[in-house]
């Protein structure tokens, strides 16, 4: 069957229930009741509704017209993807973009939301942008009738993570710490709705989002009580060893263990309280359902609006957690070279390697290193034309051969009890053009100008963003994503609050952030180039002029310099890279088998002018 026509079925099918309803306008958000960078296969209802696949897209569907709001990572595979449902591409991230409520504005009056997947902060702007006599209407899970054979909310194991053994700080120190943080905000009560601050807060790891290591669950603080709202078992049974042991571990530590619904009933239990309670929540991952609970139990005045402090907390890594992850990456920088010694092999005899071929083998990799628990994200592995596409998702079926010329991009990362790991490298599998050629080395030198930073306590991301820009800049070249991101430790692959992005960010980059470092360049068609590294903010001395902060490059994986054209590098930059080569053969070495040892040392041999 056309599943462009099971898409228009679709969107037609949830028109009738509008007009029943008179709902003028129906937004269909991308994420889930936390606000979840990536959903669980529940919430996926913008790719059930239009077969839209890509991590970030809002639908709007109103009585004639259904668009696709997302940002220029997705702009070819949403064109493709979108191709007979009816569904319209609207861009965001681009200088011309008109966001949803921008659009909605002045067009309708009346529309109905899923609360549930809808942050307070959004459901804000759009009431905002409707004006006077504009309504905003609560349906949670509006899409059930419809979606016949829905999956459920996920139950997975649930594991707790051994400090001691792994790194990281104990559970009862960081709600002691948050704790203190209550008293001196004022506050009685903290809701945590984000489910990698949660993670990071209990030291609690699960699987019900792929590739994260969640559990779907609220948390709530107050100075003498923490409770944890969880689904405890699935509908087959009781839960399994592996929870029961973790949950007797909370218990220990006084974190009471409640079902995940009842969240709603304990926000509204006053019964042990003589005065008002005053409860603080981040809007910005608080779903506006829950909000609208929340508002029926509390006066304005008791209720408290903010930034979560998880948020910086967990991005500062503690000094056990930064020893781990420098033997993470080393672990994984053998993976990828193998992979890679592998490919080129490979490729070299003759013998047909697609992309899924080659991806399904880094994974193989990764999977004999101990501690490993997943990828941290889908691979991205693209030749060519599927490279230029920057969160290409290769199909297993039907994916292209990799050749003995041109461009191999592949990005990927490890999920281990030690950290997460995420790399990327484009790869020249032989002959290259001298356009692939210059593209490769313009991004190059950003990648390698940011990461050679150093600069005064106070800077922030959007403050440096150019240093990885200005050589493509100066070439009329760009790229539409951000140039990097905060990475947890066996967490989310993206956190933040810092990034490297043009827009403003006011969150300086601290010692003991961790970051990526990945400009791009991508000709639609023929190839894309991204070179990504991952970098440890650290001190870099104080004197008369300031605090300095400086960057220790994690990632151990060459970069392969057959594609460079060392003219277009600075001294500084050519001996930068040569300089991290040779860290990667000396500190790979010894650990490799032996003829991939020796293949890595031509590979990482020094290059001059």
């Amino acid at each position: 069957m056309d599943m462009g026509n099971i898409h228009t079925e679709r969107i037609e099918a949830l028109r009738g229930i509008m007009e029943k309803n008179g709902w003028e306008a129906v937004i269909i958000k991308g994420s889930d009741p936390h606000s979840s960078e990536y959903p669980a296969p529940r919430w996926k209802q913008v790719e059930w509704l239009s077969g839209f696949t890509g991590e970030a897209g809002d639908i709007v569907v109103t009585m004639d017209h259904a668009g696709l709001w997302t940002d220029t990572r997705y702009f070819i595979q949403a064109l493709s993807q979108l191709e007979g449902t009816g569904v319209e591409l609207h861009k965001l991230r681009v200088p011309e973009a008109v966001s949803i409520p921008q659009w909605l504005s002045g067009r309708v009056k009346t529309v109905a939301v899923d609360g549930l997947c809808q942050s307070v902060s959004a459901v804000r702007e759009l009431t905002e942008a409707l004006g006077e006599g504009g309504l905003v209407v609560d349906v949670p899970d509006m899409l059930e009738e419809l979606w016949e054979g829905r999956p459920l909310i996920p139950v997975t194991p649930i594991a707790t993570l051994d400090v001691e053994c792994f790194g990281g700080i104990p559970r009862k120190e960081k709600i002691s710490w948050l704790r203190k943080w209550m008293l001196l905000q004022g506050v009685d009560r903290v809701l945590l709705t984000s489910l990698d601050e949660i993670a990071w807060m209990l030291n609690t790891r699960g699987s019900d989002i792929d590739y994260n290591p969640l559990v779907i669950s609220y948390l709530l603080v107050s100075q003498d009580s923490v409770k944890w709202f969880v689904k405890k078992s699935s509908a087959e049974g009781e839960p399994d060893p592996d929870t029961l042991d973790s949950f007797s571990e909370l218990e220990m530590d006084d974190v009471d263990i409640e079902d995940y619904d009842a969240v709603f009933f304990a926000l509204s239990d006053f019964t042990d309280e003589t005065a008002p309670v005053r409860l603080f929540v981040d809007p910005s991952t608080l779903n506006h359902h829950l909000h609208a609970y929340i508002t029926d139990s509390y006066t304005e005045e008791n209720l408290v609006l903010g930034t979560s402090p998880v948020i910086l907390e967990k991005a500062i890594k503690c000094p056990s957690e930064i020893e781990h992850l420098r033997q993470t990456f080393i672990d994984d920088g053998a993976a990828l070279v193998s992979f890679l010694h592998w490919l080129e092999e490979e490729v070299a005899t003759g013998r047909e390697v697609t992309e899924w071929e080659a991806s399904e083998k880094l994974t193989a990799f990764r999977a004999e290193i101990p501690g490993y628990r997943g990828n941290s994200f889908e691979n991205i592995s693209g030749y060519g034309p599927s490279g230029a596409l920057p969160h290409y998702s290769t199909p297993s079926e039907g994916s292209l051969v990799i050749p003995p010329h041109g461009l191999y991009l592949i990005d990927s990362g490890g999920q281990y009890l030690t950290g997460t790991t995420d790399t990327t490298r484009t790869i020249p599998m032989g002959e290259c053009t001298a356009l692939e050629k210059e593209d490769y080395t313009l991004v190059l030198k950003g990648m390698i100008d940011l990461s050679m930073a150093v600069f005064p306590r106070g800077t922030t991301g959007c403050h440096l963003d150019i240093l990885a820009r200005n050589p493509l800049w100066q070439t009329h070249r760009n790229f539409g994503h951000g140039t990097g991101h905060g990475i947890g430790y066996w967490l989310c692959v993206h956190e933040g609050p810092h990034e490297f992005r043009q827009n403003f960010n006011s969150q300086p980059l601290l010692p003991g952030m961790i970051t990526s470092v990945e400009p791009g360049l991508y000709r639609e068609g023929l190839h894309g180039v991204r070179h990504e590294n991952v970098l440890l903010c650290r001190e870099a001395g104080v004197n008369a002029f300031g605090d300095w902060i400086e960057f220790e490059t994690l990632t151990c994986c060459h970069i392969d310099t057959s594609a460079v054209v060392v003219e277009l590098l600075t001294d500084a930059e050519l001996n930068w890279l040569n300089a991290f080569n040779d860290r990667v053969y000396r500190t790979l070495a010894s650990v490799l088998p032996a003829r991939t040892a020796a293949w890595l040392r031509d590979k990482t041999l020094p290059i001059s002018r």
